[in-house]
């Protein structure tokens, strides 16, 4: 699996609508997505439809924590300059590619994604016996393979989802992917590239086919990836023409596993919404304060002169994310030796969290004063998410036939 797709690929990653996020999600999911929006031509979408897999009943909820969510997004520092952001819903071709997907997904396939028997398990007192449960890898996949994503920021529990898109775009390209004129098609798509790089095309093409070198094909791949001037169906043409097989109608992306510090919750757990242990990103200075002030330490030290061990302590493990190595050394060292109470250990981490709320906390509220300017971000990002969309489902029905022009 890729670990950091070349410069200005496409990233496609999703949140489902929970409302106001914390500092979980901070940690774990925004910070890279302002990383990748610098070099990567990104797409961020709420992820609505996904929440109603497991909250269909809930829709007056589902409303207002789009809103919520993507407040938190722009306040820290997701920006609508550098990244596209939309809802997914109102992006249709979601749904249209969803269905086609569907017709050609192997049930055995999503009985066997790993999330399905865990979720099934761990949300018992939700209705899962849906459609919408079992197919959502589909849509997933749909949501990922209509932008031509080439990359998919995960953790380890998702990369079966990105495996399972990869097996549908191939399954797909295997079906659909032996278009009428093809190599005339391509040869166009060629003379598109300018001269010079056209001429390097073949040069790879030649090299590849001939000789059986497989640094040309990735050359050649990364070549057509540079290429502004292409749309996408012409690009799927190209790689294909490049290795000797038919089109590409799907491409298939690569999960790109982000590391991220656990980041531990209140009561030492990750930090969820379900387990009440969060500090949400707009968490006010008293309440950080309040709240770090009354968390469980380690129960060894029951006075104040009793030693006490830090890994066995919670607020530790916060330690682990906000501080430096001095302060991390002076709370070991003062916790085993009693040295420093735990009032005084949970002090600099205080300090350390509310700096970094803050300013998130007074961007969220600018721009909840204005929500007429989040609304107008979103509209022009499904504008743009809807035009690329629009793109791939002319390939998509074209190559399935559903385009109905006369041959």
């Amino acid at each position: 699996m890729s670990q950091s797709p070349a410069s200005r690929d496409r990233i496609l990653s999703g949140m489902r609508p929970t409302g106001r996020l914390h500092l979980g999600h901070y940690h774990g999911v925004l910070r890279n997505w302002v990383d990748l929006q610098a070099s990567h031509d990104c797409f961020f979408f709420v992820a609505d439809w996904h929440a109603l897999t497991t909250a269909y009943e809930n829709r007056e909820v589902i409303s207002q924590s789009v809103w919520d969510m993507v407040v938190d997004w722009l306040a820290t520092g997701v920006n609508p300059n550098l990244a596209t952001l939309f809802i997914q819903s109102r992006v249709m071709e979601h749904a249209e590619l969803h269905l086609l997907l569907s017709m050609i997904a192997p049930l055995g396939w999503l009985e066997r994604v790993p999330t399905y028997k865990d979720q099934i398990a761990e949300l018992r007192d939700r209705d899962l016996a849906t459609y919408g449960f079992l197919g959502y890898p589909v849509l997933q996949s749909a949501d990922i393979l209509i932008y031509g994503a080439s990359g998919v920021p995960v953790g380890e529990d998702q990369v079966s989802h990105v495996e399972l898109t990869r097996e549908l775009a191939r399954r797909f390209n295997h079906l659909f992917g032996r278009e009428p004129g093809f190599e005339d098609k391509a040869e166009s798509a060629i003379s598109k590239m300018g001269k010079k790089q056209a001429r390097l095309y073949r040069s790879l093409r030649r090299r590849y086919q001939e000789a059986g070198d497989t640094d040309a094909l990735g050359e050649g791949r990364a070549l057509l990836e540079s290429q502004q001037n292409l749309t996408i169906a012409d690009r799927a043409r190209l790689v294909g023409y490049l290795d000797g097989g038919g089109r590409n109608v799907l491409s298939e992306p690569e999960a790109l596993l982000t590391h991220s510090p656990r980041m531990p919750g209140l009561d030492g757990r990750k930090m969820s919404k379900s387990y009440g242990n969060t500090l949400s990103l707009r968490e006010s200075d008293a309440d950080i304060d309040r709240k770090i002030r009354t968390m469980p330490t380690d129960p060894a030290r029951v006075r104040r002169i009793d030693p006490g061990e830090p890994e066995k302590c919670p607020v530790f493990d916060l330690h682990k994310v906000y501080a430096d190595d001095a302060t991390r050394a002076w709370v070991e060292n003062g916790c085993r030796s009693a040295g420093i109470g735990c009032l005084d250990c949970k002090k600099p981490l205080i300090e350390a969290m509310q700096a970094e709320v803050a300013p998130i906390r007074e961007r969220a509220a600018a721009l909840e004063a204005d929500p007429g300017h989040v609304q107008q971000i979103i509209s022009d990002g499904c504008d743009r998410a809807r035009g690329v969309a629009r793109e791939t489902m002319t390939e998509v029905r074209a190559a399935i036939g559903l385009d109905y022009r006369q041959r």
